[in-house]
C-alpha cells in the first residue's frame, strides 16, 4: 500500500517542471540585453515591420511579467504564388503552415497560443476609426516575457518560414496586453488540477489492487 505514494511526489516535480519553464525567474530585461536586442534584430525578418521606437520604449519598460500579443490578420484572397515552390496556393494554407511553425518555436520560448478567432462580420460597434479593411483572422499568443519575444523573433528556426506569413498576408498589426480580467483557467491552475487528479485516480487504483490482491 505504501508504495502508492510514489505519485505525489511525482506529480509534485512535474509542477515544478512546469512552472520552471511557463514562469520568467529572469526579471526584466537589463539595457544591456535591450542593445543586444536591438542589434540582432535589425537584421532579421521582424525588422522591416516594426517601429524601432515603439519596440524600444517597450523593452526598456519591461516589468517581467508575461503578456499576450493581439493580432488581426488579413490574408490575400484566393491564392497567391508560393514563395518557395512557386506554385499558387490558398493564403490560409500557406498561412497556417507558417503558425504551424511559429507555434512550435513559441512553445519552446515558454509561450503558448491563448485564441484563434475566424471573423464572421464587419464591424457592429466603432467610432473614429478606418473604414473595416476586411479582417479574416484575430488571434493572441501568449508570451513569457519581453525576452522571450525578442529570442523568437531572432530565432534562425523562423528565419525560412517567415516569408510564409509575408506572403499570405495583405495587412496585420500586432499589440502586446496583460489580462485585466479572464475567466479561462490559467495553465497555472489547470496544469496543477490535471496533475492532481491523475495522481488522486492512480493512488486509489493502487490501493484498491491491493484491496483486492
Amino acid at each position: 500500500m505504501f508504495g502508492a505514494w510514489w505519485i505525489w511526489p511525482l506529480a509534485l516535480s512535474l509542477y515544478i517542471a512546469f512552472r520552471l519553464w511557463y514562469d520568467n525567474w529572469r526579471g526584466p530585461l537589463c539595457q544591456s540585453e535591450i542593445e543586444d536586442f536591438m542589434a540582432s534584430v535589425a537584421n532579421t525578418q521582424m525588422s522591416p515591420y516594426s517601429d524601432p521606437t515603439i519596440l524600444r520604449q517597450f523593452l526598456e519598460t519591461d516589468d517581467g511579467k508575461e503578456f499576450v500579443m493581439v493580432n488581426l490578420v488579413r490574408v490575400h484572397p484566393g491564392t497567391v504564388t508560393h514563395p518557395l515552390t512557386g506554385q499558387d496556393t490558398s493564403s490560409i494554407e500557406l498561412l497556417r503552415t507558417y503558425g504551424a511553425n511559429f507555434v512550435r518555436v513559441l512553445l519552446r520560448h515558454g509561450g503558448h497560443p491563448v485564441l484563434a478567432l475566424r471573423k464572421v462580420g464587419g464591424y457592429l460597434d466603432s467610432w473614429n476609426t478606418p473604414a473595416d479593411p476586411g479582417w479574416h483572422i484575430a488571434g493572441s499568443m501568449r508570451y513569457r516575457s519581453r525576452r522571450d519575444m525578442m529570442a523568437l523573433a531572432i530565432d534562425p528556426s523562423l528565419k525560412h518560414v517567415h516569408i510564409l506569413k509575408t506572403a499570405a498576408t495583405d495587412s496585420t498589426f500586432s499589440f502586446p496586453s496583460q489580462v485585466v480580467l479572464g475567466w479561462a483557467l490559467s495553465p497555472r491552475i489547470w496544469v496543477g488540477m490535471v496533475l492532481t487528479l491523475a495522481a488522486a485516480l492512480i493512488h486509489l487504483s493502487s490501493l484498491l489492487a491491493f484491496q483486492l490482491s
